[in-house]
């Protein structure tokens, strides 16, 4: 027996060991209700009754299912979908730092790609370029209730190895009765101090002798977050001179022999105040026709719309692996500390307004067509699009000092040298380059420790190292201007037809599916037209020429200090931020008549992509006996073919230049003419499942499961074309997709034991393990493209292209381990869970190779949830901790070692709510998030290369619901 398979089985049974010796506490409070008959009432609202619904969906469940439902109609359990999720075992949430709130869950450790988001069993369309779905754009506010369902259910799809998440919605026949339900509430955080409105209504009704019914319903929710962020985008992996160690270098230290120093270091540090509106629309049609007693007839649209303003205003400094001096590196080689000469001083100012909107329409038709004969008819479409309209939009500007100038008596020696012909790696320069600067700083970072602790430490700032001058207006000139935005759309149809056969003892549920999906992508970029760097250079104060300075007072706003900018921290930053108008600094540019400040059209970001899926599934459940233990078995399979077409605009460079308004950068002179490039490709899986269920008592369930899963790529990586990214000085950078990319696969296995010991009290184990091939990775190849020059060597040009392939195999364990409790009629109880996660396919940090390859998303896991919920009076608190884990591969800078990795520090969330029954209509209610400010950070290859640490404070909400 492999020490895997050991694994599932010594979880179960050292879960029923653990059960049976669970506290006397909890066997005491609960005896009385053990004896209850089968027909006690059950509490229909309130959080027990939520409880008591979720518990018996998981108990009945043939497969592995948790869910979360609605308390009451209007009163799901948190106001982000994500936030209640993750309150289940195995399930984490991926959070947007900037806004602080929860846009994806990783279920098992599989993240938002590898989860399938259903509407009422219907595909949900994302116009991301990946097949995750957004939760900040799904609102919670009338959801009845969402199952994860951790094994496939064949017949809802095999399309998902984290989970399928299927939103369940509000439907006219719910209630007998006709249903008002009002909720209005506002929101505040801490740091802004604005209270922001949002409210909700639903009404449902049924007439025609209750043969029809109709319900709609409308929401509106508006949040206003302040979020402090210091960032470094990315640690460059890189090769210093040995020379670098020292204050300065000289022509014999650089060639290429005496590069041989291994390390990282901060391309980029610095520090964003960003301000975010976030505001939703919601609403929900739905109709329903009971043509007969065999005919159900529902027709239903669902619409939402989210709109994101946000300005961010900050401060960042840019360095140059070569030109680094004095550098200090610690015995993992990460630079610790370090100098460059002439650095200058970036301002920048972003005002955006980001739009995603989607809607879904469906029919579904319901046929008794015997007593033991009936069909299922759905079919929907799902359209998403990011900005409609193309009425988004990204106003960006930097602003600053400083820099070097190009001088041959200048005091700083960098590279840029002119080796004689026949050089070998020994041979040292003729020459090198000098440069002098006016403005810049010999600025530099300092690491303290580890990133959850200590925030990179900026030192040697202001105009000439002057700190005193860091805000002096009269210096600070235009530099470069940056604006991406992008138009995507994804448009989803579907067609399922079901039938399903009841037997005495024997249930067979048959159908088929076709599905197709549509993304399209573009965008506009300013290197295209040369947007990015026209006004570029800082102008006259700092020596160059080009740029518009000083820029006047009417486009200032004021200074943001950087005091306590993220508390509990150690580290220093730069003083202070400086506020202003993007768009007033455009108009400044453009009068002086030297061309736009806005983007153009980027032919390389066009992609489209069509895939169609048609599917096929048999599942057969069998209820028998063993001795006089209930045996239920449901044998599935489900056979899926796709059929994929991908195609982009393809062109190469034909020659690489500099820029002089900014020194380091590379622009592309020209591109061969442009081409259509398509590519296809199809392939066929036969997924197979299995559920095997034992009550060996009444109250004690013993699973087993089976299955095998895929994932699709994400559709943003079909790309059969490679593109450039940004181009500078020693960093040449390109991407690459690959349409012939196939679907993940696991083979799954889980092993679990409930214990139903009490009215609305159960303790659970389940362990699983997945065996997943075909997994997609980026390896890093260095490779030349059409022969262009890299303009500072004259040779041809190093480009570091990052492709996408089908890779290695991996295998996840875990034990998800579930406790919920209610003291009997007292009121009190809570709900705890804890996950343990491993893989043998975690990222090795001493791999350079640029192939390396690990399992994402995995961590150790633990929710309490503990409430009272008596009179009216309901009080919940809620701790949410997650261990450090692997984010994902890829940083926004750097790549030269193959994609960096992005780990997420732990953390532990603090959150509360409490409502009280005024009459039997009305409720009031308060709501506190992060109460206890926890930040969130990310590090890189090793925990004391910071990426970013967000400070989103705490959020407050208070209301009422009016239900009749």
């Amino acid at each position: 027996m492999s020490i895997n398979s050991r694994l599932l089985i010594g979880s179960a049974a050292g879960a029923i060991a653990l059960a049976a010796a669970m506290p006397a506490v909890a066997q005491e409070a609960a005896q009385a209700s053990v004896d209850e008959p089968s027909n006690a009432e059950i509490i229909v609202t309130g959080i027990r009754g939520s409880l008591q619904r979720n518990m018996e969906i998981k108990r009945t469940s043939s497969g592995v299912v948790d869910a979360i439902s609605a308390e009451d109609i209007g009163k799901f359990p948190d106001a982000n979908v994500a936030d209640a999720l993750q309150r289940l075992p195995g399930i984490s949430i991926q959070r947007s730092g900037a806004r602080g709130e929860a846009n994806g869950v990783t279920v098992r450790g599989f993240g938002g790609d590898f989860n399938d988001t259903q509407f009422d069993g219907r595909h949900l369309s994302t116009a991301s370029g990946g097949r995750a779905v957004d939760f900040t754009t799904i609102g919670s506010d009338f959801v009845s209730n969402i199952s994860v369902y951790k094994t496939p259910d064949v017949e809802l799809g095999a399309s998902a190895i984290g989970a399928t998440i299927n939103v369940a919605l509000p439907k006219p026949f719910d209630s007998a009765d006709s249903k008002f339900a009002v909720k209005a509430s506002g929101a505040v955080q801490d740091r802004s101090g604005k209270v922001t409105p949002s409210g909700a209504a639903l009404a449902s009704t049924r007439f025609a002798d209750d043969t029809m019914g109709i319900l709609a319903y409308a929401a509106y929710r508006r949040v206003d977050t302040e979020t402090n962020q210091v960032f470094i985008p990315g640690w460059i992996g890189n090769y210093f001179y040995q020379c670098q160690a020292q204050a300065a270098c000289q022509t014999s230290d650089f060639t290429p022999a005496k590069k041989n120093v291994l390390g990282w270091f901060p391309q980029q540090v610095g520090a964003n105040q960003i301000t975010t509106k976030d505001e939703r629309i919601d609403g929900r049609l739905a109709y329903q026709w009971q043509a007969s007693d065999d005919v159900l007839l529902t027709l239903d649209g669902n619409f939402t719309r989210q709109t994101l303003n946000t300005a961010t205003y900050g401060y960042g400094a840019w360095f140059n692996g070569d030109d680094l001096r004095n550098v200090k590196q610690d015995g993992n080689g990460t630079v610790v500390d370090f100098n460059q000469f002439g650095t200058p001083m970036d301002f920048n100012a972003s005002l955006a307004r980001t739009i995603n909107q989607t809607y879904m329409f469906g029919g579904n038709l319901k046929w008794d067509a015997s007593d033991r004969l009936s069909f299922d008819f759905d079919a929907s479409l799902s359209r998403s699009v990011l900005n409609p309209g193309r009425n988004g939009y990204q106003n960006a500007m930097d602003i600053g000092y400083g820099g070097t100038n190009a001088d041959p008596n200048g005091p700083f020696l960098s590279t840029g040298c002119s080796y004689p012909a026949g050089a070998t790696p020994t041979t040292a320069p003729t020459s090198c380059t000098n440069y002098s600067t006016i403005l810049g700083a010999n600025t530099g970072v300092k690491i303290g420790g580890p990133s959850s602790d200590f925030l990179p430490s900026i030192h040697d700032v202001g105009p000439g190292g002057d700190v005193s001058r860091f805000t002096d207006k009269s210096l600070i000139g235009s530099h470069v201007i940056a604006g991406f935005p992008n138009y995507f759309t994804n448009l989803v149809k579907q067609i399922k037809i079901g039938g399903k056969w009841d037997g005495d003892n024997l249930k067979v549920h048959f159908g088929g599916s076709f599905q197709e999906n549509k993304y399209h992508q573009e965008g506009e970029s300013p290197f295209v037209n040369g947007t990015f760097f026209r006004y570029g250079g800082y102008g006259a104060p700092s020596g160059r020429t080009g740029a518009v300075a000083p820029l006047p007072d009417s486009i200032y706003q004021g200074i943001i200090s950087t005091n306590n900018f993220i508390p509990g921290y150690q580290g220093n930053l730069a003083p202070a931020i400086i506020k202003y108008d993007p768009v007033a600094v455009y108009k400044v540019l453009e009068a002086t008549g030297r061309g736009t400040t806005a983007p153009a059209f980027n032919p390389d970001s066009v992609l489209n992509v069509k895939e169609q899926t048609f599917a096929a599934y048999l599942r057969i459940n069998f209820e028998s006996e063993i001795g006089d233990m209930p045996f239920k078995v449901s044998a599935g399979v489900r056979d899926e073919y796709t059929k994929l077409t991908s195609g982009a605009i393809g062109r190469n460079p034909v020659n690489l230049i500099t820029v002089p308004t900014d020194p380091t950068l590379i622009q592309v002179g020209s591109f061969t003419p442009q081409q259509l490039i398509e590519r296809s490709i199809s392939y066929n899986y036969v997924l197979p499942s299995l559920d095997v269920k034992l009550e060996v008592k009444p109250n004690l369930i013993l699973r087993f499961d089976a299955s095998r899963t895929l994932t699709r790529p994400a559709l943003g990586d079909l790309r059969p074309t490679i593109n450039l990214g940004t181009l500078r000085k020693g960093s040449l950078a390109a991407s690459g997709g690959n349409a012939g990319l196939k679907p993940y696969l696991a083979d799954n296995l889980d092993l679990g034991v409930e214990w139903y010991y009490g009215s609305n009290s159960y303790f659970a184990v389940n362990g699983f393990m997945k065996f997943i091939s075909n997994f997609i990775v980026g390896g890093v190849s260095t490779q030349t493209i059409n022969g262009v020059v890299d303009p500072f060597t004259n040779q041809p040009a190093q480009f570091q292209v990052n492709s996408k392939v089908n890779g290695p195999d991996g295998v996840v364990r875990g034990v998800e381990i579930a406790w919920q409790q209610v003291f009997g009629e007292t009121g009190f109880g809570f709900n705890a869970n804890a996950t343990l996660v491993n893989t043998n396919r975690n990222f090795d940090t001493s791999d350079i190779s640029g192939s390396a390859f690990a399992i994402t998303g995995l961590a150790n896991s633990a929710n309490l949830v503990a409430f009272y919920d008596k009179n009216g009076l309901e009080v919940r608190v809620a701790g949410n901790w997650r261990d450090k884990y692997l984010l994902g591969l890829g940083q926004g800078q750097g790549g030269t070692f193959g994609a960096e990795p992005v780990n997420v520090n732990k953390q532990f969330q603090i959150d509360a709510s409490a409502s009280y029954q005024v009459t039997k209509q009305l409720s009031v209610f308060v709501e506190g998030t992060n109460l206890n400010n926890s930040n969130y950070s990310t590090y890189g290859r090793f925990s004391n290369m910071s990426l970013d640490t967000f400070n989103y404070g705490r959020r407050f909400v208070f209301g009422a619901r009016f239900n009749y």
